[in-house]
């Protein structure tokens, strides 16, 4: 890493916990507004329990509207803490290290503001229950096990059990750190927390081999939990432009491409609040742009082969509903809007050397990606189901209400506030991670010409 500068041990642990230690107060007015927001989302979501879902745009035929495009996002952006944190710890890639917290946390977040989704949509939460799990076999009322929506909280579920203890697994060290800064209740909270760590050779071992085991484990969880969310839509059979082959590998990398994308984002964000240049630098930003270069060009690959394979059979419907999506308003602004904010104005700035490097334009590329790829869900969902189908006797359009923006716009203030609070508590960079870092970097001479370089104990 070029940029790399030697610091301390205490030095690290003082930087690292300050986010814990000290608040200024654009911390606590942006934490403020956020839960306000989220205050507005959650009454809106009151007034639609107690009203009915008559107060959205949904309507026959279109039964999924922006809850459930919010869902496949949310679950989308999670894939970032599997990508970052477990792929490239096996790959053993060094650039990992300061973005694998913020992509562990955003990935937990993220996944039980996905689950709040269904539950909103259902109109009556307390009655979900009753469709996921069996509860009087003997008059034969069950659920469908042989749905993909009954298997969604089997994959959600295990996914986000993995995803806490993987988290929980790299924080242990850090507890410990802040055990020894803190006193009173914090010290006791931290005391358990970090289950008597010492720091030994053997509670290292132990500790870097459950990280490894579980960045194994949890890679089949990851593509597991995104294709099944696209057999949602690819096992219904009756809607256009649904069943689809590819829809999940395809899923699955716009997953990993809007994930990555949001985790740059929180990295810019948090670099900037707390002053972390020392450990989030720009050749961070540069390594992750390559990386996003390679996963969006994967993601418009699987697009093109999803959007062509419905024109090459010929069929009437499928070809009627790509003009509906490519030319009639609105729809051709949304998928103009989610094609060009998705590949052909960010891909291109990343190619450049200087904007991978420039952070605020990283920042203007990434919000870019996610504003596309929520687009894509949308135009994903709608457009299908709002086509006159077989036994449909009454159809039409969606208009989403107020009360669905509002909460929409709720789950995107509490993901940013939850990420902001859990950064007091824990440190958002791995402290172990940033002195390993360290102990682990030398510089070697070429030619004429001293360069850094990393070891490793093989």
């Amino acid at each position: 890493m070029q940029e790399r500068v030697r610091i301390s041990d205490s030095q690290v642990n003082t930087d690292l916990t300050s986010s814990i230690f000290e608040s200024s107060k654009l911390y606590w007015i942006l934490v403020g507004f956020l839960a306000l927001v989220v205050l507005c989302g959650f009454t809106a979501a009151g007034y639609m329990f107690n009203r009915g879902l008559g107060v959205t745009g949904l309507n026959r035929p279109v039964m999924w509207g922006f809850f459930i495009t919010n869902f496949v996002f949310w679950i989308g952006i999670s894939h970032a803490g599997v990508m970052l944190s477990a792929i490239l710890r096996l790959v053993q890639a060094e650039w990992r290290r300061p973005a694998t917290r913020a992509a562990e946390v955003l990935t937990v977040f993220s996944l039980m503001t996905a689950m709040t989704m269904p539950l909103i949509h259902a109109g009556r939460p307390w009655r979900v229950a009753y469709w996921v799990f069996p509860y009087d076999w003997a008059r034969g009322i069950y659920p469908n096990v042989r749905s993909a929506l009954v298997w969604d909280p089997s994959a959600v579920f295990t996914y986000l059990t993995s995803s806490i203890l993987f988290v929980y697994i790299a924080l242990i060290p850090d507890f410990a750190v802040l055990r020894d800064r803190t006193t009173g209740v914090p010290h006791i909270i931290y005391s358990i927390l970090s289950l008597g760590w010492r720091g030994s050779v053997r509670q290292w071992k132990l500790q870097i081999i459950a990280g490894i085991l579980l960045s194994a484990i949890i890679l089949p969880i990851f593509v597991s939990v995104h294709s099944i969310v696209s057999w949602d839509f690819g096992t219904a059979m009756s809607v256009e432009a649904w069943h689809s082959t590819v829809f999940a590998p395809y899923f699955v990398i716009g997953a990993v491409h809007s994930g990555v994308s949001a985790v740059v984002t929180v990295m810019i964000i948090l670099r900037w609040m707390f002053h972390w240049e020392d450990y989030i630098r720009r050749e961070h930003m540069d390594s992750l742009a390559k990386l996003l270069i390679v996963v969006a060009t994967a993601w418009l690959f699987f697009f093109a082969l999803e959007f062509f394979f419905g024109l090459y059979a010929l069929e009437g419907p499928e070809v009627a509903l790509r003009e509906l999506q490519v030319f009639e308003a609105p729809w051709k602004w949304y998928f103009l809007t989610f094609l060009i904010t998705s590949y052909l104005i960010p891909v291109p700035m990343w190619l450049i050397p200087s904007v991978r490097r420039n952070l605020w334009l990283m920042a203007f590329t990434t919000i870019l990606v996610n504003v596309g790829m929520w687009f894509e869900r949308f135009i994903i969902i709608v457009p299908g189901l709002m086509r006159k189908q077989a036994f449909v006797f009454t159809w039409g359009g969606y208009t989403p209400s107020i009360v669905e923006v509002t909460i929409i716009t709720a789950t995107f203030a509490m993901v940013s506030m939850l990420v902001l609070l859990f950064a007091k508590v824990v440190p958002l960079i791995p402290i172990g991670d940033a002195k390993e870092g360290m102990i682990l970097h030398d510089e070697i001479k070429i030619g004429k010409v001293m360069v850094p370089a990393v070891m490793r104990e093989e």
